[in-house]
């Protein structure tokens, strides 16, 4: 089987719809994919309805945390959607995101930059709203060349001029709420570093004294080195090691499947989600 546990739509700040996702999913040969994208489940619907046959469904989101200053990412999987706790904070960090949305644009219009507040909605389309649509806003603006170019200190990249923080959970609290809502919980791109701060292993041990399932260890931005660590720490911690392509379409080159994660550390992760369908949700 392979495997890829973490992947972007339209729904976020993925180029692609749903049910384009899964059909770019079976043509890169993937048996289970699963749809994370950031802060919503607004996409599972459209995904479900596209799967193609031999192609399971995880259902899963990406949660904003903040930990000292410092974005932190879950990925959960198998949540129940009706959970009234999660609904409040998911509605919440999106309604703050259209407020800090709005404040960056405000920004780089001050900086210079002929983006408007209209043209990010409309690159937004509905979805939630993230910085990669702002970046793109600035592509069409001929501020920058390439999206990725917005991502630095000079502009909206983490602590830049235009950059401006916004609500997030704390990840014990996410990791609770997760497994409240009958989900499980990993912990996304550890090895990163935002602002030359990675995740130190003691937070990740009290991570997994929380409930944290699993160590996102298979990832395009983390070296053979920080696989081969975190692979160790999740071995000792007693989590899945866990991985996925990050996928977000044109903006990552169309990258599903580039990521997979072995069928014995999926089915722990996945038996680790009350109700969940052992396998995933076939077609």
């Amino acid at each position: 089987m392979r495997i890829d546990l973490h992947s972007h739509s339209t729904a976020s700040d993925g180029t692609d719809p749903p049910a384009e996702v899964m059909r770019r999913a079976r043509a890169a040969g993937l048996d289970v994919i699963a749809l994370t994208d950031h802060d919503t489940l607004a996409g599972h619907d459209e995904a479900r309805r596209a799967l193609p046959p031999g192609l399971a469904l995880v259902p899963g989101m990406e949660l904003s945390g903040r930990l000292g200053g410092h974005s932190v990412h879950l990925l959960a999987y198998h949540v129940d959607p009706a959970h009234a706790g999660l609904a409040e904070q998911l509605a919440a960090i999106t309604t703050d995101r259209l407020r800090r949305g709005q404040d960056m644009v405000a920004r780089l219009r001050e900086l210079g930059v002929d983006v408007t507040w209209e043209q990010v909605a409309a690159i937004a389309g509905g979805g939630v709203v993230a910085r990669p649509h702002i970046a793109r806003a600035m592509v069409e603006a001929g501020a920058i060349a390439r999206p990725e170019q917005a991502f630095t200190p000079e502009w909206i990249g983490a602590g830049g001029r235009a950059y401006v923080s916004r609500y997030a959970l704390d990840p014990e609290e996410a990791i609770r709420l997760v497994s409240a809502a009958g989900g499980v919980s990993v912990l996304a791109h550890p090895g990163l570093a935002e602002r030359g701060w990675v995740i130190d292993d003691a937070t990740v041990e009290r991570l997994a004294g929380a409930g944290l399932g699993g160590l996102e260890v298979y990832h395009p931005d983390q070296d053979d080195a920080q696989r081969l660590r975190l692979a160790g720490l999740a071995a000792e911690l007693g989590l899945a090691a866990s991985g996925g392509s990050d996928d977000h379409g044109a903006l990552t080159g169309h990258r599903l499947g580039s990521e997979t994660i072995a069928p014995e550390q999926y089915e722990r992760l996945m038996s680790l989600a009350r109700g969940a369908v052992r396998g995933g949700e076939q077609n």
